[in-house]
């Protein structure tokens, strides 16, 4: 709906098709997974780190799934601190399917931090900077969403190692993630606009779609007009939600999971590292995670990964291949023009006579142009 990560697209966009897929979500079905059982996977991950179990009061209080008997409840997925030391909630309506699988991990990482500060007087029990909390819960799906991890849980037959697999399934993850990047950043960029008063009423949308296309180089699919208000379709900005924490979490989750990745010995390509089972890397991030609020950021940093600034390097060193791989394709011919169309209309379905390079080709636009801009930090 908002463009904001492009892994929808995968099936059109996969390098190497005839490869194998790294899609669970069949085998998940077939397993019989539940959305009880997607969480108790989560809790299994986090406690084979040697972290905190989810408490009773998570299992017997939070809302994992649709309630069936009529409520209306809003779906977006959350977690939850009621500030007892014992009563910590995550309300999502959980779907069988790999994404979902991945979401579990990302809310039960708040929880996890909500349990690990909680011995914290009030004013520190939260993260070091709001997108601390963002990244706890994505490091642990960097692991996860691994090909070696969903093989070690049984969720994957057969774990296939070569380089056309490699680049299919880190196309997957900077659709993902690298995708996500110029959205994470204009979505505040907006609303600091409107604050300040230099985004009136009548241009709430002009300017929206404005950074829209200036980030992203996407235009709206039918005309807009100022009696539209597109911004308010997410979520975020009619909750009034800050967002740039999630540019933040984007860039130092990869951080952590590389500090992480040295602690367990890790040798090889930085995405194919899990952490599953190592005891060393959970305590680490306990010990940063316990801290709360209560130590600037910047310190909290240090502790894990021993650096004080945030480095998107580690995210450029996880991404290597599919960017060597996308310079070759694309010919360092990347970006777009500033001025977008006011709309782009769909175009009429026929059959297609391109082959898969040519849709490799309009993706790695926005990824090449994303990767610059990460450069830059």
């Amino acid at each position: 709906m908002w463009a904001q990560q492009w892994d929808g697209l995968i099936e059109e966009l996969t390098p190497f098709p005839n490869k194998a897929s790294f899609d669970v979500t069949d085998e998940m079905v077939k397993q019989n997974y539940t959305a009880l059982k997607i969480f108790q996977t989560a809790d299994h991950f986090f406690q084979s780190l040697g972290m905190i179990p989810m408490p009773p009061e998570f299992w017997n209080k939070s809302m994992l799934e649709k309630p069936t008997d009529g409520r209306d409840v809003v779906c977006h997925a959350s977690a939850w601190d009621f500030y007892n030391g014992k009563d910590f909630r995550i309300k999502q309506c959980t779907v069988v399917n790999t994404q979902d699988l991945e979401t579990a991990h990302h809310e039960m990482g708040h929880i996890q931090y909500y349990l690990q500060y909680a011995s914290q007087p009030i004013p520190f029990r939260d993260g070091a900077n709001p997108g601390f909390h963002e990244a706890v819960g994505d490091v642990m799906s960097l692991s996860v969403q691994t090909p070696e991890h969903m093989h070690t849980i049984g969720l994957l037959e057969t774990l296939t190692d070569d380089s056309e697999t490699d680049l299919n399934y880190l196309m997957s993850m900077a659709l993902q993630k690298i995708a996500f990047i110029p959205f994470g950043f204009l979505i505040d960029q907006w609303r600091w606009k409107v604050f300040r008063g230099e985004t009136t009423p009548d241009k709430y949308n002009e300017e929206w779609w404005n950074l829209r296309c200036r980030y992203q180089g996407v235009s709206p699919p039918v005309e807009r007009t100022s009696a539209d208000f597109d911004p308010g379709a997410k979520f975020h900005i009619p909750a009034n939600v800050p967002y740039i924490r999630y540019f933040v979490s984007f860039v130092i989750q990869f951080q952590f999971h590389k500090a992480l990745c040295n602690l367990t010995g890790h040798q090889g390509p930085l995405h194919r590292c899990d952490i599953y089972n190592n005891k060393e890397a959970g305590k680490k991030l306990s010990d940063m995670l316990k801290l709360g609020s209560s130590k600037p950021w910047t310190e909290a940093m240090y502790l894990l990964t021993g650096q004080y600034k945030m480095d998107a390097q580690p995210l450029m060193d996880y991404f290597k291949p599919l960017l060597d791989y996308l310079r070759v394709q694309n010919e360092n011919d990347y970006g777009w023009h500033p001025n977008c169309p006011t709309f782009a209309p769909t175009p009429t379905p026929k059959p297609s006579t391109c082959n898969n390079n040519v849709n490799i080709l309009r993706a790695s636009t926005l990824l090449l142009t994303s990767f610059c801009f990460l450069i830059f930090l």
